[in-house]
């Protein structure tokens, strides 16, 4: 009977990216794998393989919400650890594999009651506050930044961050420095905070030199708020542009770009580090334990990316760090290799091997 695996991963792409890296390869390997996340996770289920059965979770959180929610919410976190322990007891998983978020609370939690190995993949450089819940308690704690601020007490081992095998299938890519034809820019907000990025982002490309107007290609993923005010802002100053709600094709537009600006989310970092792209990262600011910076330094200190917070961050300043990058190719293409340096393609077999470690 092959050996089953059960995934919890919260309703982001931070989360459900590299969980969904995991499943390919567990599956690959001859795994029974499941998936337990929330609604919002759900979203990105679609893209996990036909295989992986999927469990939808009550998420609950009594760190935000209305006053009622916040009552509620332990009430619905402990008919979710029910409820998981319910379904362990009659398809027992050989291990629980932790991506954090508050859907992986009851899964996790039933795990540690019921005797089952489990471990947890931190994807960013300061642990989230639901991995921390188990980080002491748990048999191992995978780090996809390195380093990683973790509690007192807990150690992690350095797997990086897995990626998908869309993006696997493009590692190295060869990178072409800005020469003189089309300039490709590639624009990503990630799921939240990506407001300001709308806002700045088109009029910094409007303020590059003239003469780089017609050969500017510009990707520009924007919240659906956003959209039109985007698309008008590159109309009107004469930019070809791409912008849409969500790209399902970011593989194959950073592979094509010379340029990348973002967020500093774990996945973008990982997908940027594994294709190795140069990049201009602006850091979440809002962000509770500043992660996102801590997910940008290393690319910073290898002289992969340019960081920019939030703070000094305006038009004037993207346009002077873009032009420096897309108009010295030596630089570019420096950067695009500092970056590939960093990328760890086989971070979802390092997740594996010690998956099936713990699970021995």
């Amino acid at each position: 009977m092959s050996r089953y695996a059960l995934i919890a991963a919260g309703g982001t792409g931070g989360h459900m990216f590299p969980a969904q890296a995991l499943a390919e390869v567990m599956l690959a390997e001859g795994w029974r794998v499941s998936l337990s996340t929330d609604e919002r996770g759900s979203r990105y289920s679609d893209k996990f393989p036909d295989a992986v059965t999927r469990q939808i979770v009550s998420a609950a959180t009594t760190a935000r919400g209305g006053h009622l929610q916040k009552i509620a919410a332990p009430f619905k976190i402990a008919a979710g650890v029910l409820a998981a322990r319910r379904a362990f007891r009659a398809d027992r998983p050989d291990v629980v594999i932790g991506f954090g978020g508050y859907p992986t609370v009851p899964a996790m939690t039933a795990a540690g009651l019921l005797g089952i190995p489990r471990m947890i993949h931190e994807q960013n450089g300061v642990m989230g506050r639901v991995n921390s819940l188990f980080a002491r308690r748990v048999d191992r704690i995978a780090c996809g930044t390195w380093p990683t601020e973790l509690p007192d007490g807990a150690e992690g081992i350095h797997t990086g961050n897995p990626v998908r095998a869309s993006i696997r299938e493009r590692a190295a890519a060869p990178y072409d420095p800005p020469g003189e034809g089309d300039l490709n820019i590639v624009v990503i907000g990630g799921s939240q905070g990506a407001r300001i990025l709308s806002d700045i982002v088109p009029a910094a490309i409007a303020g590059l030199p003239e003469s780089l107007g017609p050969r500017l290609r510009v990707a520009h993923q924007a919240r659906k708020e956003d959209h039109d005010r985007v698309v008008a802002a590159y109309a009107d100053a004469g930019i070809q542009a791409d912008v849409r709600h969500f790209f399902d094709d970011v593989p194959a537009r950073f592979a094509d770009a010379h340029l990348v600006i973002a967020r500093s989310g774990a996945s973008t970092v990982a997908d940027l580090t594994v294709i190795g792209r140069p990049s201009i990262l602006v850091p979440l600011a809002i962000a509770i334990r500043d992660e996102q910076s801590a997910n940008a330094r290393p690319l910073a200190d290898a002289g992969a990316s340019i960081v920019l917070p939030e703070t000094i961050l305006d038009p004037e300043t993207l346009t002077r760090d873009m032009l420096a990058i897309l108009s010295d190719p030596e630089r570019a293409s420096g950067m695009a290799a500092a970056a590939l340096s960093l990328g760890r393609p086989d971070a979802a077999e390092r997740l594996y091997d010690i998956v099936t470690e713990i699970a021995a």
